[in-house]
C-alpha cells in the first residue's frame, strides 16, 4: 500500500508541474530564475529521453506499457528479496514512467520545462528526474550497499 501512495505523491507533483507550465505559459516561453543557468522553458517533447524518436508515440507507447507492467510485476514479486533502497529505486522508475505515460496518451507530448543552461542542453520534467534518481538508487544500492550487506553477513 505504502508503494501505491508513493507513487501517486510522486505522479501528482509531476502532473501537476506539468499542467501549471501547459496552463501558463506558450510553447518556447522561457522564464528565467538564475540567468544563464535556471530556466523554466516549455517544451513539448514527442519523443522520449533526449529528443530521441520524434513523433514515434505508438512505438514509444506500447514499448512504455509494455515497461511499466514488467517493472510493477518485478517489484511485486520479488520486493521481499529488495533492500528498501532497491525497492524505491523501482517505485521512482514506475512513477516516473507512468508520469510521462500519462502525458503521452492524454496530450500527444510530454511536457519538459527544467533547463539547466551551461550544464545540459536538454530540457526535461520531474517524471525524468523521478527515473533518474529511481537508476542511481538501484546503482547505489547493487554496488556499494549489497557488497555492505554481503560482508556483513560473511563475519
Amino acid at each position: 500500500m505504502i508503494y501505491i501512495v508513493l507513487i501517486l505523491i510522486l505522479v501528482g507533483a509531476d502532473q501537476l508541474s506539468k499542467y501549471l507550465i501547459d496552463t501558463t505559459m506558450f510553447e518556447g516561453e522561457t522564464l528565467p530564475l538564475v540567468s544563464n543557468f535556471f530556466h523554466i522553458t516549455y517544451v513539448k517533447n514527442r519523443g522520449i529521453a533526449f529528443g530521441l524518436f520524434q513523433g514515434k508515440l505508438d512505438i514509444i507507447g506500447v514499448a512504455t506499457i509494455i515497461a511499466i507492467v514488467a517493472i510493477a510485476y518485478f517489484l511485486y514479486k520479488e520486493r521481499k528479496k529488495m533492500s528498501i533502497i532497491e525497492q524505491l529505486g523501482f517505485i521512482y522508475i514506475l512513477a516516473g514512467a507512468i508520469g510521462n505515460m500519462i502525458d503521452r496518451v492524454f496530450r500527444g507530448y510530454v511536457v519538459d520545462m527544467i533547463d539547466f543552461r551551461g550544464i545540459w542542453s536538454y530540457i526535461f520534467n520531474l517524471a525524468d528526474v523521478w527515473i533518474n534518481m529511481g537508476v542511481i538508487f538501484i546503482i547505489v544500492d547493487q554496488l556499494f550497499l549489497k557488497k555492505r550487506r554481503k560482508h556483513e553477513e560473511d563475519k
